[in-house]
């Protein structure tokens, strides 16, 4: 069972579908669905309590690094495991002097940094 993802520090991911998102979130990453009214639809890891993100369907895209930090217990198991369950990583765990961390994207091309906590 997933659950490595404890905290998420910012909101906004731009998505091209809002459907096929939380889909993704849900299957990939184990998250809950928060809330779903109309074009608010809103994920969180599963029992978190705090802030969620809020999957904002539109057009163009914005392309890269959304600035969204998830952090986790044990940075290598959540990158084993995600990394089993298809999703692509721009970075693989690695240390440049100032803390470990890995960054993935989603379907739509944003991407997400992970760190130990």
């Amino acid at each position: 069972m997933m659950g490595m993802i404890k905290d998420i520090g910012s909101m906004a991911v731009v998505v091209s579908d809002a459907a096929k998102a939380k889909k993704w979130y849900e299957e990939k990453l184990g998250f809950a669905i928060v809330a779903e009214d109309g074009h608010w639809v809103t994920v969180a890891p599963k029992g978190f309590k705090g802030p969620v993100l809020h999957l904002c369907q539109t057009t163009p895209l914005e392309e890269g690094n959304t600035g969204i930090l998830f952090r986790v217990d044990d940075l290598s198991k959540t990158y084993d495991e995600l990394t089993k369950k298809g999703v692509e990583f721009t970075k693989e765990p690695r240390d440049d002097g100032w803390g470990p961390y890995a960054m993935f994207k989603d379907l739509d091309g944003n991407v997400f940094w992970l760190e130990p906590e």
